[in-house]
């Protein structure tokens, strides 16, 4: 048997972020995802479940693939110093979306003509209510694009949408003001509901 990494007792946010930053930054960051994810599974599989429910029925990904796939991708993330709960849960939220982005990518490259379907303003302004994985490419692309204007807005959108996280938790992870986090996700939304809209 091995010896596992002292454990937290109970699941506390507030708990996590001390535990986070009592950890070394020469220590094993691998050790450091594996704890996270054995803590916060529950929430990084409810959270897989919610952007499978976006994708089209018959999806050869299931919730429990999506996330093991984003933690084998935030385990390689050797030079990652986790800041709390929220950055953790983030950042899996946003591996789970570049794993379906890669997915309907790859299904998009064997079906060329697979037509694009146009978002209402409710699916624009609710970017992760997207269903079939060429909507959820559009909208993949229209951040992207929206990057090179606002790359902070973008990031909003991505942690809030893809994410699912409150704009306090954002706040605390982007180091701004919640007014500040406010304001560029209004602006985000108005610039993607015209793109998406064109």
């Amino acid at each position: 048997m091995s010896s596992a990494a002292p454990s937290l007792p109970v699941f506390d946010p507030l708990e996590i972020t001390r535990w986070l930053a009592s950890q070394e930054p020469a220590g094993s960051p691998a050790a450091a995802v594996n704890e996270l994810f054995t803590l916060l599974y529950d929430e990084l599989k409810r959270g897989a479940r919610a952007q499978m429910r976006k994708e089209y029925a018959g999806h050869t990904l299931s919730a429990t693939a999506l996330t093991h796939e984003a933690w084998e991708r935030l385990a390689a993330q050797t030079r990652t110093q986790w800041q709390n709960r929220a950055h953790f849960l983030g950042m899996a939220a946003l591996m789970m979306r570049r794993i379906l982005v890669n997915h309907a990518m790859a299904k998009k490259a064997l079906k060329r003509d697979v037509p694009l379907v146009s978002l209402t303003l409710t699916e624009a302004q609710q970017v992760a209510a997207v269903g079939e994985s060429p909507e959820l490419l559009r909208v993949h692309e229209a951040l992207l694009a929206f990057e090179q204007v606002d790359a902070r807005a973008a990031q909003v959108v991505e942690l809030r949408f893809f994410g699912g996280l409150e704009i306090e938790e954002i706040a605390e992870l982007l180091a701004l003001s919640p007014a500040t986090v406010k304001r560029d996700w209004a602006l985000a939304r108005a610039w993607l509901h015209r793109e998406l809209q064109a």
